[in-house]
């Protein structure tokens, strides 16, 4: 339909929006408003939106997205994760549904009916090819063994799906540096969803930037989340689990080896965690329930003494410390759902918008 010409006072005229526009008009305020929220989606937007467009959306891409629970794009339709049985070592790549949906769990449960399997590979879904591989013969290389693929169920979105369930002795790992990411002292984020119901104080059950030679190189040659009850410094208030920073030489809770009184443990059954640093001056830890709330910054403010600059060398590390493990064996336990990590420091409305979709996921 047409619009009309109104006469308005000093003569002038001007268009009268039909009641078909004004519902247009009504429909982008709307669409802007959730673009806000949670992001611009990618090409496919039918499918939703994903951690990974809302991290894009907000200028700090993804260069490493895993998880064997669902898509972490919208438009993602690729491969999970691998499971190989133990009747034959066959393996199979386990994808995703449906566009940005969760995993199909069925196609784990059909292959490995009658026998037991682990959980080999975990892929990257960014596209820059930072796939993890368990520490072993077989995988990566080194002394540990893949995860049960069975150990846990759950569902997402009303969908049945398997986690990376970490035990001791299990481990995962990739050398990133040369496939996006971050190294020295070039800011980087990174988020996972694990649980507060499966942990320990081994070392170290960490998601995020590590060695390349996995081995305890310094001061700032790690950038990842960790998820335990380890408290390494001593002090520590409570019994966690706490969300810490694992940058080599230590687990930091706040700026320094004193006790940050304002971390406090997370023991819901699915939890959020977060950290950023900027490469320099200073990094941000934050936690929340997965199944709800907004994030609780845990700690924002300078890198301890002897951080700055920082020294990532850009491998991924995930459910072990970086000095792990070849020659050694990984001694945490933990739950891995999901998680990414991301170029650039993440502002804190794109951290929230993040939270808000993995709330929205439907985790139970």
């Amino acid at each position: 339909m047409q619009s009309s010409l109104v006469s308005v006072p000093g003569g002038v005229p001007r268009r009268r929006r039909s009641p078909a526009t004004l519902a247009t008009g009504s429909a982008l305020m709307l669409i802007a408003v959730l673009v806000a929220v949670f992001g611009r989606p990618g090409p496919a937007s039918a499918a939703g939106t994903g951690p990974c467009d809302i991290y894009a959306s907000g200028g700090t891409p993804c260069v490493a997205a895993h998880s064997t629970v669902r898509a972490l794009y919208g438009s993602y339709t690729g491969k999970l994760y691998q499971v190989r049985r133990s009747s034959d070592n066959a393996t199979r790549d386990i994808g995703a549904l449906t566009a940005g949906g969760a995993a199909d769990a069925a196609a784990q449960d059909s292959f490995c009916a009658g026998t037991s399997c682990v959980i080999t590979w975990v892929y990257d879904q960014s596209g820059h090819g930072n796939n993890l591989g368990y520490q072993g013969p077989g995988g990566v290389g080194g002394s540990d063994t893949a995860a049960n693929a069975t150990s846990e169920s759950l569902t997402v979105g009303g969908n049945r799906a398997y986690s990376l369930y970490i035990n001791p002795r299990n481990s995962y790992w990739r050398d990133g540096h040369t496939t996006g990411v971050p190294t020295g002292s070039a800011p980087e984020g990174m988020y996972m969803v694990t649980s507060g119901t499966h942990v320990n104080s081994g070392c170290c059950f960490d998601y995020g930037n590590s060695e390349t030679t996995r081995k305890a190189d310094g001061p700032g040659a790690m950038d990842a989340i960790n998820f335990s009850t380890q408290c390494w410094f001593g002090g520590c208030s409570g019994n966690g689990p706490w969300v810490q920073a694992d940058l080599e030489w230590g687990l930091y809770s706040g700026g320094s080896q004193s006790w940050n009184p304002n971390q406090r443990a997370f023991t819901s059954k699915f939890v959020t965690a977060t950290l950023k640093n900027n490469g320099t001056t200073r990094f941000a830890i934050k936690g929340s329930n997965a199944q709800s709330g907004s994030l609780t910054t845990l700690y924002a403010g300078s890198l301890p003494g002897g951080y700055n600059p920082m020294k990532k060398q850009g491998a991924i590390i995930l459910g072990s410390g970086g000095d792990c493990c070849n020659g050694n064996t990984n001694l945490s336990a933990g739950t891995f759902y999901e998680g990414a990590m991301v170029s650039g420091y993440p502002s804190d409305q794109t951290e929230s918008a993040v939270q808000a979709n993995i709330t929205a996921a439907g985790y139970r």
